[in-house]
């Protein structure tokens, strides 16, 4: 077994997107080469909702998957192919943009005003780029749930864990993606396929993500410095990027942690990206935004 060390911990950027509104981002729109083939991850949970309720209107996608997963609230969705759906909490919808879609996505508040989740986007390999746009809408009590004897307990979105495999079927990215909660001051390994690029995202609790014995220091973003002082906590909204390794190990705080935990292999192609839009060339980027002014983004109707 080797385990993987903490490349680096970050903290998401506060941003306002669609029509307004006030999420955090994670990661996305800058380097993409330690998240292949992931490119961005949004942390929209919010308790105002005069900061989310002007939603993401109607806006086009192309060359990606929009993974969105719902923790409290509500979010409509429709598209131009006359899709029309609602998730609620728990639920997940995997979306293959594809070709090409024009969607809106609409989010309401719980009974208390919270909207609570969070939005990954994966790459497409050149050979899906222009495959046609489907929807995968998973309704919470079709994703599987397991708890360990410790009680540890994960759900499990897409991918096999614990010989369980999640909903989500036929993506090009092949991930796994997990939801784990870990009891207070329980350790845990947890196994990564070696090959994967893989992080976590942590939005309950607190903890550490090293072994005892692992020397080197951890970077931040705001001490990225060769020789900067270790710092191996990760808290509410910390974003944990890992190493090459087989596997991780998780060491739950007083309140216990949960996070997601997300790995994919690897695509290793140019990445040209122009906001929602993401391709392979600049010719195929100015080739969409140009299709999409003319009025023939959409290939399948």
């Amino acid at each position: 077994m080797s385990l993987r060390p903490v490349k680096q911990i970050i903290q998401p950027k506060p941003t306002i997107e669609g029509a307004g509104v006030r999420l955090q981002r994670a990661f996305g729109f800058g380097k993409t080469k330690e998240f292949d083939p992931f490119l961005l991850l949004d942390d929209f949970r919010n308790d105002n909702p005069a900061d989310y309720i002007a939603g993401f209107p109607w806006h086009p996608h192309r060359g990606i998957e929009t993974i969105t997963y719902v923790l409290a609230g509500s979010v409509e969705h429709g598209d131009s192919l006359g899709n029309k759906g609602k998730m609620t909490a728990g639920d997940v919808q995997w979306m293959t943009a594809g070709s090409g879609i024009l969607h809106q996505e609409m989010p309401k508040g719980d009974k208390k005003g919270r909207m609570h989740g969070f939005q990954l986007w994966a790459n497409l390999p050149a050979s899906l780029k222009m495959t046609d746009p489907r929807y995968q809408d998973i309704p919470a009590s079709a994703i599987p749930e397991v708890t360990d004897d410790d009680g540890t307990r994960v759900r499990i979105i897409c991918g096999e864990f614990w010989g369980k495999r999640g909903p989500v079927e036929g993506v090009a990215a092949d991930p796994n993606y997990l939801d784990i909660s870990v009891t207070p001051g329980q350790r845990k390994h947890l196994k990564i396929e070696t090959t994967r690029n893989a992080f976590a995202y942590v939005f309950g609790g607190a903890g550490t993500f090293r072994d005892a014995s692992d020397p080197r220091a951890v970077l931040t973003e705001q001490a990225a410095a060769a020789n900067a002082p270790a710092q191996y906590d990760a808290s509410n909204h910390s974003l944990v990027l890992f190493d090459r390794g087989d596997e991780i190990v998780v060491h739950a705080g007083d309140e216990g942690i949960r996070f997601l935990l997300v790995s994919g292999k690897p695509i290793e192609e140019p990445v040209a990206w122009y906001g929602p839009i993401v391709m392979n060339t600049q010719e195929e980027l100015r080739q969409a935004m140009s299709e999409l002014q003319a009025g023939n983004f959409i290939k399948h109707r």
